[in-house]
């Protein structure tokens, strides 16, 4: 076991793990955050996505050692039930989810999308979710929810 310092959702954070456990298993079971989905345990998927430092990253398959002091956001940090993120409004709107497994991975996948290329096309954003999975086929309200947030934040 060690020390592992995190910075969660702009809050430093402490844990004690062993330093190989995955940063997934840290976020939900250590600091009890369920916005990331286990769901292929091989960072294929895009259930378990967080964004750090900017980027959509897969926590699965991430040492937690691997990321002591870097910002690390999960779809707790977006928004809160009061006062959602654009995106998680426009998820709501549109209806994109159905089983729900996939929408942390669309979600924070498009965040970073979203703050690289504030007006994507619906090519960019299929290109961006290409390697999230979704097994309901909600793929149009995705791309039209992905659409309806670029809009309200323009």
């Amino acid at each position: 076991m060690a020390r592992v310092s995190l910075r969660v959702n702009g809050t430093s954070r402490v844990v004690d793990t062993d330093p190989t456990t995955p940063l997934l298993y840290v976020l939900r079971n250590d600091l009890s955050l369920q916005g990331p989905k286990f769901g292929c345990g091989l960072g294929q998927c895009g259930a378990c996505t967080v964004i750090m430092d900017g980027n959509a990253v897969r926590s699965c398959s991430l040492p937690v050692s691997s990321v002591r002091n870097r910002a690390i956001t999960t779809l707790e940090g977006l928004g809160t039930v009061a006062r959602p993120h654009p995106l998680q409004r426009a998820f709501i709107a549109e209806q994109a989810a159905q089983c729900g497994m996939c929408m942390n991975g669309m979600i924070m996948t498009a965040k970073v999308l979203l703050d690289k290329n504030p007006n994507p096309s619906a090519g960019q954003i299929k290109d961006a979710l290409d390697g999230n999975l979704c097994r309901c086929a909600s793929h149009l309200r995705v791309i039209r929810a992905i659409q309806r947030a670029a809009r309200e934040r323009a």
